[in-house]
């Protein structure tokens, strides 16, 4: 995160028997509960007991932030050499920062092994130098590792809010061993502002000196964005972690009860007559592809090549203001999607993996309104070609993809903290060929030339608060429709930032007529509503909230929304102890219920109860954790059916209740596991459904520049009711009309290894295999009538399925220069679909008949020099 298997292959997963795994299931589940039921009220007690104790102000200074620290930076006229060594006469005379203060485990207490950071700036840049004095070589961890990744290591951090804002800001990061690590904060700092895909240009060097190590930054202008005044205060903190302990320090006091964390940032003086520079870079890059093809279309040769060039720009617009725009891109050497076999009636949400969408996307992932992968998504028209074919005809090509042909992102913040985004793609039209009988061909349209915008505002209010709007906007050429969006955020909290409320609202419009078609979009304006309001800070927090979503609002061509239609009441309460109890080094729990609705018609949906808790132990760090809901009413499912409007037909769900627990051992280990098992019972008594999801995660760590890692993914359902797929016109006509709904077994494994070999801090090899198995079974029919009422069907066809899919990721990366890199990438990819009495039921034998099955492969390099305007004038200078 692995006890010796006892069997060698997988296959046996299928042969257990149902009364088998019911019962072990039954009594993991018995102990869980146990365990949930008894120990989180013990453990509540005993806080409980231990905060009557103590007086009544410790409990309202652990919610109160702590004053702000203040430390003055110094000026510099001479150069300074980044060597690690601070041997420079400036260093000597700036002031000191030190006296850093525990957040974890053990929040509130003193560092005993002192660390010590002086802050210089010039007229290009500003510098850290910070000693971590330590008590012996060994208690220093420097595990090697890619860019943005912590490992197994100490680091030494620095936080820059430039805007004070309290909401925004940088972080940089560096390791014993050099690694840099770097992040965009937002909306305060929570989890979901916290973004490390950002990447900046700076310099660090790190060096080991007897029981010390020490750090030296340099952070150039360019990388971050200030505004132009004779005087400057900035937000600032600084981080230690000690990986011998599992420590984390700040300088400035972190408290975990206090809500957000740029607020809790010191203050920086000193800095005076600072002028933003001129922010000019150029990334251009050349890449090269081989390409084999497993199955080449009808007429193309199996190996192709390809030579691909182009540019990234960077400019500085203003003082506060960047232009960020990518020219004929070029994505062909991210990792893989994670592709899997999908039985619900909602699409797979992929992860981002370009680097253009990732970084300093903090303004336009405002409200979740924006999910990148729209743009260049699968062609609008994409699996009607086969559809619109002529006699004779076949499909020679028909990409999957839509080719971008230029990005732009424009952001910033002025002196108001007013932050302004404007985001901008183009991708071209996109056709797929088709081969005729006459032995020519002919082009089928599949997506117009598309324009994507995003356009944000985003004001930052005092006390951590703020509000903003948003729009987005896809135009399709032609008569395609087109899609707009307008949303708007607000926070607003009290003066003890102990209280907020939060809302959001958005409006979807749709006009036009529908790809491939005539007939225009019916009822194209929709709408949403958010309202939550609660209690932020402190050892119990929680909320209530309201949401309500119309059946017309559709914001999925730019954005990403499963399921509308519905609304939704909500409360939780969460208990947050993160000091030592006992043997335990904290102590968090949750508990919550909701209860959803139709939006039209106003019908019943679901009302679920959960609670959960997790904790580390004191001395392993062995974390474990509990999770249970319930499910007392059937839960009625208007979307499996795959009928539209909503309403008539239903599938009745019975009621169930879950529980799930996990554990993941010490990482500062050698070897380290990460377990978890859920378990879902249905109370069903015909068919004895249930579910069951297990993984396990071990990773071995052979020195610090080879780690290895598995993790095993099962999945189970037994008596699963879903829709089967749609009936064929000539196999399935006396079934026409009819709601045909399946039970089924379902079995997925999912095995992923991937390694990694760090040569230096600029320099890796990394492995990734991923194989992919999942095997429906059908077991039973029944046709679904309106209101719920199921009646047995006597279909008796084999809709079996058995998808495979194995992709292969091995990449070669070199730093050679500050932003600069240079890329080697072979990836291999397999997918097999059998059906009928073509399955195979053995993991093993999949397993092996897809390795066998055609592949695809391709082999890339890819060059990117990253040239910047400020440090070309100054080298010639």
């Amino acid at each position: 995160m692995y006890p010796s298997q006892r069997r060698s292959h997988w296959g046996w997963l299928p042969q257990l028997s149902s009364s088998t795994v019911l019962n072990r299931l039954k009594r993991i589940r018995a102990v869980a509960l146990t365990l949930g039921v008894w120990l989180l009220p013990l453990l509540t007690a005993h806080t409980a007991f231990a905060q009557t104790a103590a007086p009544a102000v410790a409990a309202t200074e652990a919610a109160t932030p702590a004053p702000k620290r203040e430390l003055a930076a110094q000026r510099i006229t001479a150069a300074i050499k980044l060597d690690g060594a601070l041997d420079e006469a400036a260093w000597a005379t700036a002031a000191i920062a030190t006296a850093f203060t525990e957040t974890r485990p053990a929040p509130g207490h003193p560092e005993r092994h002192p660390t010590e950071v002086r802050v210089l700036y010039d007229d290009v840049a500003i510098y850290f130098g910070a000693v971590m004095h330590d008590v012996s070589p060994d208690s220093i961890f420097r595990e090697l590792a890619q860019r943005d990744d912590f490992a197994n290591s100490d680091f030494f951090g620095v936080f820059l809010d430039p805007y004070t804002d309290h909401l925004n800001g940088y972080g940089f990061f560096v390791t014993p061993a050099g690694v840099q690590m770097d992040a965009r904060y937002s909306n305060g700092g929570d989890n979901s502002g916290e973004d490390f895909s950002w990447n900046a240009v700076w310099e660090s060097r790190a060096v080991r000196q007897g029981t010390d190590w020490i750090a030296e930054i340099r952070i150039p202008y360019s990388a971050i964005r200030f505004a132009a005044a004779a005087e400057q205060h900035w937000g600032i903190n600084f981080m230690r972690q000690r990986k011998s302990t599992n420590q984390g320090f700040f300088w400035n006091q972190v408290k975990p009860k206090v809500n957000g964390f740029v607020n809790q940032w010191g203050t920086l003086t000193g800095l005076e007559n600072l002028r933003p520079p001129l922010r000019l870079a150029l990334s251009p890059y050349v890449s090269g592809y081989i390409n084999h093809a497993g199955q080449p279309a009808d007429g193309a040769r199996a190996t192709s090549t390809a030579i691909n060039g182009g540019v990234d720009v960077q400019v500085g617009l203003s003082e506060a203001f960047t232009l960020n725009s990518t020219l004929v891109p070029d994505f062909g050497q991210v990792q893989s999607d994670n592709v899997v076999l999908n039985l619900s009636p909602f699409e797979v949400r992929y992860n981002e993996n370009r680097p253009f969408f990732l970084e300093g996307t903090e303004l336009f992932n405002k409200g979740d309104f924006f999910y990148s992968r729209r743009v260049g998504a699968v062609p609008l028209g994409y699996y009607g070609v086969e559809g619109r074919l002529r006699e004779g005809e076949r499909i020679r090509t028909n990409p999957g993809e839509s080719r971008l042909i230029n990005a732009t992102k424009i952001s910033g913040r002025t002196r108001s903290k007013l932050g302004i985004g404007v985001f901008n793609a183009l991708t071209r039209p996109m056709y797929a060929t088709i081969g005729t009988p006459e032995g020519g061909e002919r082009r089928e349209a599949t997506q117009p030339l598309t324009n994507y915008n995003i356009i944000v505002l985003d004001q930052a209010l005092p006390r951590n608060s703020y509000v903003s709007l948003i729009n987005t906007n896809v135009l399709r050429n032609g008569g395609t429709y087109d899609a707009n969006l307008t949303g708007g955020l607000v926070r607003l909290a009290d003066k003890k930032n102990a209280w907020a409320f939060t809302g959001k609202g958005s409006w979807t419009h749709r006009q036009g007529r529908a790809f491939g078609s005539e007939s225009r979009i019916d009822n194209p304006n929709g709408y949403s509503a958010y309202g939550e309001l609660g209690r932020i800070s402190g050892t119990w927090t929680g909320n209530i909230y309201h949401e309500v979503i119309s059946d017309k609002y559709d914001p999925n061509d730019l954005g990403l929304l499963f399921a509308n239609n519905s609304r939704t009441f909500g409360a939780n309460l969460n208990y947050n102890h993160p000091d030592k109890i006992w043997k335990l080094n904290n102590v968090y729990g949750y508990s919550g219920a909701y209860y959803s609705r139709l939006f039209r018609p106003d019908r019943f949906q679901e009302l679920s109860f959960y609670a959960g808790a997790n904790t580390t132990l004191t001395k392993a760090f062995l974390t474990v954790g509990l999770d249970i809901d319930v499910k007392p009413i059937v839960r009625r499912d208007y979307f499996e059916p795959r009928r539209d409007p909503l309403g008539p037909y239903w599938l009745p769900v019975p009621p169930s209740a879950f529980v799930g627990g996990f554990i993941s051992t010490d990482y500062r280990k050698k070897l380290a596991l990460d377990v978890s098992l859920g378990y879902r019972k249905f109370w069903d008594a015909p068919y004895r459904r249930w579910a069951c999801d297990f993984s396990v995660g071990p990773r071995y760590r052979f020195n610090n520049q080879f780690t290895l890692r598995h993790n095993l993914d099962v999945q189970l359902r037994r008596n699963a009711e879903g829709f089967p797929g749609d009936l064929d016109d000539s196999l399935d006509a006396a079934y026409k009309g009819q709601v045909l709904m399946g039970r089924r077994q379902l079995r997925t494994v999912i095995n992923t290894t991937s390694g990694s070999y760090i040569f230096t801090n600029r320099m890796s090899l990394t492995l990734r295999l991923r194989h992919y198995y999942s095997a429906p079974t059908y077991r039973g029919f029944f046709e679904l009538r309106e209101n719920g009422e199921r009646v047995e069907s006597d279909y008796a066809r084999n809709r079996d399925v058995t998808y495979n899919a194995f992709n292969v990721d091995a990449v070669f990366s070199w730093w050679f220069a500050p932003g600069s890199q240079m890329t080697l990438v072979w990836k291999d990819a397999i997918a097999t679909t059998h059906q009928a009495d073509k399955i195979t039921p053995l993991y093993f034998s999949n397993l092996g008949n897809t390795l066998n099955a055609p592949q695809n492969n391709a082999v890339s390099v890819k060059v990117l020099y990253y040239l910047d305007y400020a440090t070309l004038r100054r080298r010639r200078a």
